[in-house]
């Protein structure tokens, strides 16, 4: 069926990632557990403001080496959930060899337009490039998100600070997005759905891989498939990585471990 002719009800399944994961909500307690002994034990460079609104502010996560690269990750919740802080534990993984990781947190919707978050991530790595020394961090970044992230990062790739991406589960095309319960905060313009869908803006020439489970909702997937197309497509460096089995709350479970395949894909962007 073509998106037309679908009702209300079927736009708005289509994306909501919470209802497709019958135990998404134990998932997500979970990760915040996990998250809060994580961040407690590392207490040196959190709540480090770049901008003036509260949620403008950089958990940094050095590691011993300076010169070792950063991984740089934002967090999802369809740009109106979640905090920086619920996913520091997702940092374990690249830590175990022996990299920094550094976290953004931004403004959620409604209190701040799309636009505004996307306008606050570019700040966030302006602020990075002037003060990461200063804490502890000088190498390469590479720049993640998951879900809302995921898409963010997509957006700020052009960064001068960021030499690669991974990105997770995202939402690249706002279209239907518009359609759906999920713009009753969000109040997309048609000119930030032109300006702010990734698969309508220019191809970012650098190493990237895009990943997503094989379990989560078909728009999630379509989009990452298509934006890897669309890079293939302009000669730009892309790999396209399904996690078998995994669905939308369980495809980030892999940063955690050293070994496992979203690590790998992260050590192997940064040669």
């Amino acid at each position: 069926m073509s998106w037309a002719s679908l009702s209300q009800a079927a736009r708005d399944a289509a994306y909501d990632n919470v209802a497709a994961v019958a135990n998404s909500a134990e998932l997500i307690a979970e990760g915040r557990a996990a998250a809060a002994p994580y961040r407690a034990a590392r207490t040196g460079h959190l709540d480090l403001p770049y901008g003036p609104r509260e949620r403008e502010k950089w958990d940094l996560y050095p590691s011993a080496d300076p010169q070792t690269p950063c991984l740089v990750f934002i967090h999802g919740g369809y740009w109106q959930k979640n905090t920086r802080e619920d996913f520091a534990h997702l940092g374990a993984g690249v830590a175990a060899h022996g990299w920094s990781v550094a976290m953004p947190g931004y403004t959620l919707a409604p209190e701040a337009s799309l636009t505004e978050i996307a306008a606050e991530m570019i700040a966030s790595l302006d602020w990075l490039a002037a003060h990461r020394a200063a804490h502890g961090i000088s190498g390469k970044i590479v720049l993640s998100g998951w879900s809302a992230g995921a898409h963010l990062a997509v957006l700020a790739m052009a960064h001068d600070l960021v030499s690669a991406a991974l990105l997770i589960s995202g939402a690249y095309e706002l279209g239907p997005i518009r359609d759906t319960y999920l713009n009753e905060k969000l109040q997309l313009t048609e000119a930030e759905i032109v300006a702010l869908s990734p698969l309508r803006l220019p191809v970012v020439q650098k190493p990237t891989v895009i990943t997503y489970g094989t379990v989560e909702l078909a728009a999630l997937v379509d989009d990452s498939k298509k934006l890897h197309e669309k890079r293939l497509a302009a000669h730009a460096p892309s790999t396209l990585l399904p996690i078998e089995g995994a669905d939308h709350f369980t495809i980030g479970l892999p940063l955690q471990d050293p070994n496992g395949a979203l690590i790998k894909a992260i050590l192997g962007l940064v040669k």
